[in-house]
């Protein structure tokens, strides 16, 4: 690997300082997101917010994250991902603030979709510049450490997160991610080395096709059941797909610069791993939707009390990320990332299967850990095999596409999830007041709360169905052969 050289210094920077400034911000993104799952019934108490307004909160961010990474990749190879990672970092901080200042539904809805825009600024990034400053045989251990900051905000968001919602109020679980934003924005002025850049056009129609096909068919998953299914949702569902086909046709035959360069899916295990992440994104962001509601809706956990029994998750998957890492490096890659699969659907499975409404917390935390075995084996490997054999010349694109694949899953997992969860409630708890069955905010009756224990428990079960074809997929990698990034070998044509 040629070295990446400081701009003035001529000294050779440590790759692993950059990874340390890479991480806090990364870090920050993760516990914002885990925070507000635990913050939901909160929010919609003191918001007066409905059940499909705080799935919104989820889904703008989500969605909005999504739409722009195919962009924001482009952006990282043309200013140089350093740049365009702070750029991120500073939209992301200010969107928090905002969210924290937000006095309704609506607005709060709108200030998260600019932190997804930030998001999608920073996250790209960083999978770029670890690709392009480590060496191949070290990029495992590295997207291993990567995953472990995962695992470790995973498990701080939450505990952090229900202390702060019980002490201070939800605002400020938005109002902490301005001081760290500062200090994540020093390191990474300080930190992150310049690196090469090239100057390519922008694909707007791509843009335009890939965004409004996104925004369509989440919509109309999120709104179905508010609109009773009609017409509407159904359109919009399949105007979305139609036009997510649009996107694919126009990126096959776009000549300059395409936003989704195909030549990216010629590597195997590149492919294979754009279809498994987004299985598993599906099931991350799905699944922790009904299991924050269940627990403080069905058994009446504080938020505290409901972070404590998800932790077992997050404390796994933080001490296993590191050793995923270092045999995604060794294994081929079907043994680690199918096992991971695997292990995440029998945790679902085994969750949804204990979520009675008289459950106790030990019951619960056991198949929490369960998953976080699943989440070690998963999220590094899969980004180990992705990256492993694109050029560095490719980072920023192959880090664009992968990191979209990601976000689309989530948002699926949030709005298919969501739109389940609100059928199965109306289905099972009769109306009530105005409100009807989205009235969840005050202590739910002992007559109702098994029906909504069920509801929760059943609509779990579709990220297990989804990660089927996840652990399908992974038996099609293959063992990495030499990188072509230290072949040299570009996998996407010099004229894109």
């Amino acid at each position: 690997m040629t070295p990446v050289r400081a701009g003035s210094g001529g000294r050779e920077p440590s790759p692993w300082l950059a990874l340390v400034a890479l991480c806090i911000g990364f870090f920050m993104i993760l516990v914002d997101v885990t925070i507000v799952s635990v913050a939901q019934r909160s929010i919609m108490a003191d918001l007066r917010a409905d059940l499909g307004s705080i799935v919104w909160v989820t889904s703008a961010y989500l969605l909005a994250g999504a739409v722009p990474l195919l962009v924001s990749g482009r952006l990282g190879d043309r200013f140089g991902p350093g740049r365009v990672y702070i750029a991120g970092l500073v939209v992301f901080t200010a969107a928090s603030a905002w969210c924290g200042l937000s006095g309704t539904a609506g607005m709060l809805i709108a200030a998260r979709a600019v932190q997804g825009l930030g998001s999608a600024l920073m996250t790209p990034q960083t999978m770029a510049v670890i690709t392009r400053v480590f060496p191949s045989a070290k990029l495992g251990a590295a997207l291993g450490a990567w995953g472990a900051t995962a695992g470790v905000a995973t498990l701080f968001g939450p505990l952090a997160g229900g202390l702060i919602v019980d002490t201070l109020g939800w605002q400020w679980i938005f109002f902490v991610n301005v001081p760290v934003g500062a200090v994540a924005l020093g390191l990474a002025l300080w930190l992150l080395p310049p690196l090469p850049t090239r100057r390519l056009p922008f694909d707007f129609v791509g843009v335009a096709l890939s965004g409004l096909g996104l925004f369509c068919l989440v919509l109309g998953l999120q709104e179905g059941e508010r609109w009773s299914w009609d017409q509407r949702p159904w359109g919009l569902v399949l105007a979305g797909a139609a036009l997510l086909a649009g996107f694919a046709v126009w990126e096959g035959k776009s000549r300059r610069a395409p936003l989704m360069p195909l030549g990216l899916f010629h590597d195997r295990n590149f492919s294979v791993s754009t279809v498994v992440i987004a299985t598993v994104s599906f099931m991350m962001s799905g699944f922790m939707l009904p299991v924050m509601l269940y627990l403080q809706i069905a058994l009446g956990f504080s938020a505290v009390h409901a972070a404590v029994t998800t932790t077992p998750m997050a404390l796994v998957s933080g001490l296993l990320a590191p050793v995923a890492g270092r045999l995604s490096d060794r294994l081929h890659p079907r043994d680690v990332i199918g096992f991971g699969c695997a292990a995440l659907g029998a945790g679902v499975c085994w969750f949804a299967a204990v979520a009675k409404a008289d459950a106790g917390q030990w019951a619960l935390m056991a198949p929490m850990a369960l998953v976080g075995v699943g989440v070690a084996a998963t999220y590094s490997p899969i980004s180990a095999a992705a990256t492993r054999n694109l050029p560095h010349r490719d980072a920023g694109s192959g880090a664009g596409v992968y990191n979209t694949a990601r976000m689309v899953g989530a948002v699926l997992g949030s709005a298919s999830v969501g739109a389940l969860m609100q059928a199965l409630v109306a289905d099972k708890l009769p109306k009530r007041g105005t409100g009807g069955a989205g009235e969840l905010v005050g202590a739910l009756p002992a007559s109702l709360r098994p029906g909504f224990s069920s509801a929760m428990g059943q609509s779990m079960l579709l990220c297990a169905v989804v990660l089927a074809f996840g652990v399908l997929a992974s038996v099609c990698y293959r063992r990495s052969g030499a990188p072509a990034a230290e072949r040299g070998q570009p996998l996407v044509p010099a004229g894109h």
